[in-house]
């Protein structure tokens, strides 16, 4: 199952998939995978990554601290001339990060002389030849796409936003909290990796995304063409919970993000193809400098049941999407994606990439935060916890191809509601690096002390994430503050107060005592402590103080400190 739609929702409307043909799979198993060994003779290098990588895209690993490495580096143009040359092949596209190339070709010559290239690993088929039709995908996707029917919504009055039928997903996160401080995903770009796009461009729920220019580029790595709007509503659905901007009607998670819109689905079979080309959309995505990829597609079975994935393997290790999307946040970027649909069929569990350690795996609940029935539990092959979090996808409120409030279910939609409000905490703490974030959202969810493998540590709330993020900034500027000692006085000079940053060394009561330079003393504070935590202790209303020399006396019973002061 790719997409991760529920799919037990009743259809108001149908997409209907022609059953897989013998000429299909011909032409599916006339791809490869090339592996190669590495990346000599190359002409790009790691001194000068400003050849291949985006200005933002290298601001993010500095920002994050993340080296350049092998892995950054193009792959060898010569090998690509030399595999392109072999004979009748084309190339359809490559994978830096993992080093290999994905190529279509039916002459048996041209694998036999790229099998003999000392540079080549292996080649490997992505699909064995069959002789008959195989498993099909007709109605392997089925969208619900109803009218909404909700009790009369009240949001605050205060609000930034009027949310109209979207209110209750948002809020289930407090993402108004984070709306109404100013977070509403401006700076932040999103890369959204599905299936198509269907006609987004003239839908009126992207009114606000088109005026403004928020969709920075888009490319269909199915058919190697530069429009999405033509295959899928699948990837429109999910942006509209992200995207959607009709005050009112429909205000999604992140309004103001820009976007990259990349195909990489195709929803007509199912072959790991569709894993290489999530990759090779990644790589664009890493190189252009996005923040967050969101990701509601999932692989486990396939039109060939040769190729099928196990349990075994979702691992976090194994499947080409998952290496990939664990590689794009080694790259400093943030990765969510859908749990899956499959909670109550046989395979049961999450699908690959949902299972990478670092990838954000998103389940399902309703606004009562009742886990969905169709959620794919946890946990990993390897016993971690999976899903990491939960949002609204049973009965969500999404765009309809009207533009107008329509409701879907599935884990589909559940991922990028949330993504779109990682996207503003992360606008919010633009220090700080994508496993902080990762960090505070599941410390934010309300089953994080109590996690299971339905909706993994809860529901996130963006509120409790926002202070855990405030908190740690606090520390680090009160360390930037000390600078390795233990108490400090500013600004030096004062105008109107001065605070004393204090990470005390005993716990108990502590005394500060201000004194001018003829030792009279002008104030005093006492503060009990704790020892080894940050306080602050302020002195306040000091304008009318003649500029001069002043000294703060502190003490805690074994300690003293005497610090100079001007004015």
């Amino acid at each position: 199952m790719a997409t991760c739609f529920s799919m037990k929702t009743i259809i108001s409307f149908f997409i209907f998939f022609t059953l897989f043909s013998w000429s299909d799979a011909y032409g599916q198993s006339s791809r490869y995978i090339i592996s190669l060994k590495d990346k000599n003779n190359n002409p790009y290098t790691l001194n000068n990554p400003a050849a291949y990588l985006s200005a933002r895209s290298l601001q993010r690993r500095t920002r994050q601290h993340i080296a350049i490495d092998s892995t950054d580096l193009p792959v060898t143009p010569a090998y690509l001339d030399s595999i392109s040359n072999a004979g009748s092949v084309s190339i359809l596209n490559v994978s830096r990060w993992l080093n290999q190339v994905l190529i279509q070709t039916t002459d048996p010559v041209a694998l036999q002389n790229i099998n003999g290239f000392s540079f080549v690993r292996s080649v490997t088929g992505i699909a064995a030849r069959m002789s008959g039709t195989g498993r099909g995908k007709e109605d392997r996707l089925r969208e619900k796409i109803s009218p909404v029917k909700r009790s009369q919504i009240v949001q605050g009055k205060n609000d930034y936003y009027s949310y109209g039928n979207m209110f209750e997903q948002i809020n289930i996160h407090e993402g108004t909290f984070l709306h109404n401080k100013g977070f509403r995903g401006e700076g932040m770009i999103i890369a959204i990796l599905d299936a198509g796009f269907y006609h987004y461009d003239t839908n009126a729920a992207f009114d606000s995304v088109r005026l403004n220019n928020q969709v920075l580029d888009t490319w269909d790595f199915v058919s190697g063409k530069s429009s999405v709007t033509e295959e899928n509503l699948h990837g429109m659905i999910c942006f509209s919970t992200i995207a959607a901007n009709r005050p009112g009607l429909l205000v999604g998670t992140a309004p103001k993000a820009n976007f990259y819109l990349f195909r990489t689905e195709d929803v007509a079979s199912e072959y790991p193809v569709e894993e290489q080309n999530w990759v090779a959309a990644a790589e664009r995505a890493d190189s252009l400098g996005v923040d967050l990829i969101t990701s509601s597609l999932g692989y486990n079975t396939f039109t060939n049941p040769a190729l099928d994935y196990t349990y075994a393997d979702m691992n976090g290790q194994h499947t080409i999407i998952t290496r990939g999307a664990e590689m794009a946040v080694k790259k400093g970027m943030f990765v969510t994606n859908s749990a899956g649909n499959s909670g109550t069929d046989s395979w049961h569990y999450i699908i690959a990439p949902a299972d990478g350690e670092h990838v954000l795996a998103i389940g399902a609940v309703n606004v009562s935060r009742l886990p969905a029935p169709f959620s794919s539990y946890g946990p990993t092959y390897d016993g971690r916890i999976k899903p990491d979090v939960a949002s609204v996808g049973w009965d969500a409120v999404i765009a309809g191809t009207d533009g107008n409030p329509a409701s879907a279910s599935g884990t589909s939609v559940a991922n990028p509601n949330l993504a779109g409000l990682i996207a503003c905490l992360w606008q919010a703490f633009p220090e700080c690096s994508n496993a902080a974030i990762f960090d505070a959202v599941r410390k934010s969810a309300d089953r994080y002390h109590n996690p299971d493998d339905r909706t993994g540590y809860g529901i996130p709330n963006m509120r409790i994430a926002y202070e855990i993020l405030a908190g740690e900034r606090e520390l680090r500027n009160a360390e930037r503050i000390l600078d390795e000692d233990w108490l400090k006085a500013y600004p030096v000079p004062f105008k109107e107060g001065f605070a004393v940053l204090v990470k005390p060394k005993i716990s108990g009561r502590s005394f500060f005592s201000l004194y001018n330079v003829a030792g009279r003393r002008l104030a005093t504070k006492t503060a009990d402590m704790q020892s080894g935590v940050f306080q602050d202790v302020t002195f306040n209303n000091l304008g009318d103080l003649p500029q001069g020399v002043y000294w703060l006396h502190y003490s805690d019973g074994k300690n003293k400190r005497i610090v100079r002061l001007m004015k």
